[in-house]
C-alpha cells in the first residue's frame, strides 16, 4: 500500500510569546499524532494576517487544514475530518462517532464560548461580573461530569477529550478556582506523548521563526 500524502496544516508563520503553546493548530497536529496521520506545516505570515489569507479563512485565522482537494478552516471541522481517517479519533460505530461529535461541539461551543471571552476580560482588567457568573457555571458543570468517568467517551482518548482538554488547559482558566476532577483530566491529556509532541514541535517552530526573524 502506497503511504498517504501529508494533510497541511496551515499556522501563522511567528506569533508572539505569549500564545505559543496555545495557536489552535495544535489541535491538528496532536490528532495527527495520536492518530499516526502524516503532516506537514504551511504558514501565513502574522504581520497582515486581519486580511492575507481571506481566500483561505474569511475571518483571517488559523489553522487552516488542507488534504487533496479539501480545504477546511476552524479547528473543529479540521478535528472531525481527521476523525473520519482513524477510529483512534472517533469510533467507528454510529452511537460512539455521535456522542464524540456532541461532545467536540460541547467543547467549543458551550465551554469556549464563555473561557475565552473571559480570558480577554481578564488580559484588559476588566470585571464583568456576569461573564465570571457564567464562566463558573460552566465550569463547575464540566467538573460534575470529569468526575464521574476518565474519558469523555466510551473507554478511551476520542477528539471529545482533545478538544476538552484544550479548552480547559488555557492558564487562566485552569488557575481559576478550585476543580480537582478537571485538573486531574488535564494532568492525564497533556501528560499523553502525542500532545507533549505537538506542544514541543509548536514551540520550537516559533522559536526558530524568532530567528529568521532576527536574522532579516
Amino acid at each position: 500500500m502506497m503511504p498517504a500524502d501529508p494533510v497541511t496544516i496551515w499556522t501563522y508563520d511567528w506569533v508572539p510569546e505569549g500564545p505559543r503553546g496555545f495557536v489552535r493548530d495544535i489541535r491538528l497536529r496532536w490528532a495527527c499524532e495520536e492518530a499516526g496521520i502524516p503532516y506537514r506545516i504551511a504558514s501565513v505570515p502574522f504581520d497582515g494576517r486581519e486580511t492575507n489569507h481571506l481566500d483561505r479563512q474569511p475571518f483571517g485565522q488559523v489553522p487552516m487544514l488542507e488534504d487533496g482537494a479539501i480545504s477546511l478552516f476552524e479547528s473543529g471541522a479540521g478535528l472531525i475530518h481527521l476523525g473520519g481517517k482513524s477510529d483512534a479519533l472517533i469510533p467507528p460505530h454510529e452511537k460512539a462517532r455521535a456522542e464524540v461529535i456532541q461532545w467536540i461541539f460541547a467543547g467549543l461551543n458551550t465551554l469556549e464560548m464563555v473561557t475565552m471571552p473571559w480570558v480577554v476580560l481578564q488580559w484588559s482588567k476588566e470585571n464583568v461580573p456576569a461573564i465570571t457568573s457564567w464562566l463558573d457555571n460552566r465550569l463547575a458543570q464540566m467538573e460534575e461530569v470529569l468526575g464521574t468517568r476518565e474519558w469523555l467517551v466510551g473507554d478511551g482518548f476520542t477528539l471529545a477529550d482533545l478538544i476538552m482538554a484544550d479548552v480547559l488547559r488555557v492558564d487562566l482558566v485552569r488557575k481559576h478556582g478550585d476543580r480537582p476532577a478537571s485538573e486531574g483530566y488535564i494532568e492525564r491529556m497533556t501528560a499523553r506523548p502525542a500532545f507533549r509532541k505537538a506542544h514541543a514541535d509548536q514551540m520550537a517552530y516559533f522559536e526558530k521563526a524568532d530567528e529568521d526573524r532576527r536574522e532579516r
